[in-house]
C-alpha cells in the first residue's frame, strides 16, 4: 500500500523543473518574487512543492540564507480566519528564527504583537486588509455598513434598525478594549507598520523568507481569495519568496465567483499580478506512467532501502533521456544491479501492459494520485485473495480493475452477469473480440461496448476469456451486483456448508453427498469453509482441514485453491504433522515445493524430504 500524500523523493522525474524553480529563486537575490505551480488535482502539485524545497535547502546547505514556511489553507478552512492564519504563521516562524539566532528578537516579537492586535480587533478577518486594498469590507463590520446604507435608503423595516443597533453595540463592546492601548492604531496604520517591521526583521536576519502555500484549489472561494490578499500584504516586499501550488482554472474561478461582474480581462490581471513566473507540473505520458508504476511496485517490494534508491536514480535518468529513444519497461528494469524476486518482475510486466491505457483513460489520464489508488485497490483485492485462500492471477486482476473503473458501469455489470452464468467462471464473449483486437483486426462493437478504450483494453494480455474469473469479481464484490454465495446454494448444499462448518471431523462421512454436487456450489462452500480455515494458527491437522480435504476430493479442480491457501500460511504456523496429513493429494507437489523454499522450521523441510525419498509426493 502506499500512502496518498506529497513526498520529497522523486518518482516523476520532477527534479529538473524543482532545481529550475530553485534557481529562479537564488537568482532573485533577495527581490521578491512569486512562482505559481499549477496542475490539475492530483498532478503532484504538493510533491513539487517539496522538491522545491529539498532543492533550495541543497543548494543553500552551507549558507543558510532560506527561511521556510508551509502554509496549507485548506486545513483553516472553517475552523480560523485564514488571512490572519496566514500572518500569524508567518510571524510565530521569524520569531522562532530570531530566538534561535538570538537576533532581531524585539523586531520579530513586535511583528507578532501587531498582528495579534489586528486578529484581536477582528478586522484581520478582512475589513481591515479589504479597505486598505480598496475592497468591500466583510465580517461584523461590512455588516453594519450594508445595515446603516438600509436604514439610510428606507429600505430597512423596524427590525433592521434594531438588528444595525444591536450589531453597532457588539462592535463597540469588542473594540472599546483593544484600541485604548493603542490610541494611535487604526488597521491602515497597523498594515503599514506589519509590512515595515516586516521587512526590518528580515534584514536583520539576513535571509529570504519562503513561503510555501499548497493546496489552495480545495479551498472554497472565499478562502482563497482571502489567502492571496493575505499574499498580497507581504507581495513585493525584499526578501520574500512565495510558491504558490494551485490550479489556475480553480483560482480564477474563485475570483470569478469573489468579484462577481468583473470580466474575463480583470480576472486574468488579477492572477497574472499576483504570479510572477507560472509554472505548469509535466503531464505523464506512457513512459512516466509505466516507470512511476514500476517504481512503486518497487517500493513495496522487500528489496533493501539501498538498492530501491539505486533503482530510482537510474529510473529517473533513463526518463531523462528519452526524448533519445530510451524507454523504461520491463526489460529494462532487468538490466538494473538489483535483486528483484520473480513475483516483482511480474508486476514489472503487468505495469509493461497496462501503462498505455493508464495514460489514455478517461477516468485516469496517467493522474499520478487515481494511479496510486489504482495500485492501492488492486493490492487490496490481492490480500483479500489471498486471506481467503483463493488464487486469481494479478495481471487479470489488475486487467478487470482498470474495466471496473474504465469501461463504463453498464458493460462491467454484462461482464460480471456473463462471468457469473458460465460454469467455469469464463467470460466466453470476450473471446473472439480479444482474439481480433489483439491481432489488429477491425473491430465493430454494439453498445455499451463500442468505445476506444474497450479496443485498446480487449487487446492488453492477459486474455480474460481463457480464465477462470470467480475468484477475481469474488474479491470485487464490494463494486460488483453478485447474489450472496449463500443465496445461490440449493437447500442440499446449505445443509451440507452448516455441517461442514459445525462438524468439520465428520467431513468424510458426507463424501457421497458432496460428490452429487454441482462444481459452482462446491466452490461457494470451500470459500465459506476457507474463511473459517483462515481463523486458524496453527496447522498441524485442525478439523478443518478434514473439510476442505473432503471438498477438494470430491472436485479435484478445487484443489488449486487449497493448494495455494496453505501456501500462503505464514511459515511459523505450519507443522511437521501437516505433511503426511496432505502428502497423497494430486495438489501437493507445488506447496511442498513452496514450503521448501521458505522460512517453514526444520521438522516441516525434514518431514517433507522423506516423504519425497519415500515416493509418497
Amino acid at each position: 500500500m502506499w500512502p496518498d500524500n506529497e513526498t520529497d523523493i522523486d518518482f516523476l522525474n520532477f527534479s529538473g523543473v524543482a532545481d529550475t524553480v530553485a534557481e529562479i529563486i537564488l537568482q532573485a537575490n533577495q527581490r521578491p518574487i512569486s512562482i505559481g505551480v499549477s496542475g490539475a488535482w492530483g498532478v503532484g502539485k504538493s510533491s513539487m512543492i517539496k522538491l522545491i524545497q529539498a532543492s533550495l535547502r541543497k543548494q543553500d546547505e552551507d549558507a543558510k540564507r532560506f527561511l521556510f514556511v508551509e502554509f496549507n489553507a485548506w486545513l483553516y478552512q472553517g475552523y480560523d480566519d485564514v488571512r490572519a492564519a496566514l500572518l500569524e504563521v508567518i510571524a510565530e516562524a521569524l520569531k522562532k528564527d530570531a530566538e534561535s539566532k538570538k537576533t532581531a528578537v524585539g523586531k520579530a516579537k513586535e511583528l507578532l504583537g501587531r498582528v495579534n492586535w489586528l486578529r484581536a480587533a477582528k478586522l484581520t478577518g478582512g475589513s481591515a486588509i479589504a479597505l486598505s486594498l480598496g475592497l468591500p469590507p466583510v465580517g461584523l463590520l461590512g455588516e453594519i455598513l450594508q445595515l446603516g446604507k438600509n436604514v439610510a435608503s428606507g429600505k430597512a423595516d423596524a427590525s433592521g434598525v434594531e438588528k444595525a443597533s444591536e450589531a453597532g453595540a457588539q462592535l463597540a463592546d469588542e473594540a472599546a478594549g483593544l484600541l485604548k492601548p493603542k490610541a494611535d492604531s487604526s488597521p491602515p496604520r497597523e498594515i503599514h507598520a506589519i509590512r515595515s517591521c516586516f521587512e526590518e526583521t528580515l534584514r536583520e536576519l539576513n535571509v529570504t523568507l519562503v513561503v510555501l502555500i499548497d493546496d489552495l484549489d480545495r479551498c472554497l472561494p472565499e478562502t482563497s481569495i482571502s489567502t492571496l490578499e493575505a499574499i498580497r500584504l507581504f507581495l513585493f516586499l525584499k526578501s520574500t519568496s512565495f510558491v504558490i501550488a494551485a490550479d489556475d482554472e480553480m483560482i480564477k474561478h474563485a475570483v470569478r465567483r469573489h468579484f462577481e461582474g468583473v470580466g474575463e480581462k480583470h480576472v486574468t490581471s488579477y492572477f497574472d499580478k499576483l504570479i510572477q513566473v507560472p509554472i505548469r507540473v509535466p503531464p505523464l505520458g506512457t513512459q512516466e506512467v509505466r516507470a512511476y508504476m514500476m517504481l512503486l511496485f518497487a517500493d513495496s517490494s522487500s528489496i533493501d532501502a539501498g538498492a530501491k534508491e539505486a533503482v530510482r536514480t537510474q529510473v529517473c535518468e533513463q526518463l531523462g533521456r528519452s526524448w533519445e529513444g530510451k524507454r523504461v519497461d520491463r526489460a529494462f528494469m532487468q538490466t538494473l544491479d538489483a535483486e528483484f524476486s520473480d513475483s516483482l518482475i511480474a508486476q514489472f510486466d503487468t505495469a509493461d501492459r497496462l501503462a498505455p491505457l493508464m495514460t489514455t483513460a478517461t477516468e485516469i489520464r496517467g493522474n499520478p494520485r487515481l494511479i496510486k489508488r489504482f495500485l492501492n485497490a488492486l493490492a487490496i483485492r490481492m490480500a483479500m485473495a489471498r486471506a481467503n485462500g483463493i488464487g486469481v492471477d494479478e495481471a487479470a486482476l489488475a486487467k478487470l480493475l482498470l474495466f471496473e473503473r474504465c469501461g463504463g458501469d453498464e458493460a462491467y455489470r454484462q461482464l460480471v452477469d456473463a462471468i457469473n452464468a458460465d460454469e467455469h467462471g469464463h467470460a466466453r464473449f470476450l473471446g473472439a473480440w480479444e482474439q481480433k483486437a489483439i491481432a489488429g483486426e477491425e473491430l465493430e462493437l454494439e453498445n455499451p461496448w463500442d468505445a476506444p478504450f474497450v479496443r485498446e483494453w480487449l487487446a492488453v494480455p492477459p486474455r480474460l476469456a481463457e480464465l477462470d474469473l470467480r475468484g477475481a469479481i469474488y474479491v470485487s464484490r464490494e463494486h460488483t451486483p453478485l447474489i450472496s454465495p449463500e443465496d445461490r446454494l440449493s437447500s442440499e448444499g446449505a445443509e451440507l456448508l452448516a455441517a461442514l462448518l459445525d462438524h468439520p471431523d465428520m467431513a468424510a462421512d458426507l463424501a457421497g453427498r458432496l460428490s452429487a454436487l454441482g462444481h459452482p456450489e462446491l466452490a461457494l462452500i470451500l470459500d465459506r469453509v476457507l474463511e473459517r480455515a483462515n481463523q486458524v494458527q496453527e496447522w498441524g491437522v485442525p478439523p478443518i482441514l478434514d473439510a476442505c480435504l473432503a471438498i477438494t476430493r470430491a472436485d479435484q479442480s478445487q484443489g488449486r485453491r487449497l493448494a495455494g491457501f496453505l501456501e500462503q500460511r505464514p511459515p511459523v504456523q505450519i507443522t511437521a504433522a501437516l505433511v503426511p496429513k496432505i502428502s497423497s493429494e494430486p495438489w501437493v507437489a507445488q506447496v511442498f515445493e513452496a514450503w521448501s523454499k521458505s522460512d517453514v522450521s526444520k521438522p516441516v523441510k525434514t518431514a517433507i524430504r522423506k516423504q519425497r525419498e519415500d515416493g509418497n509426493v
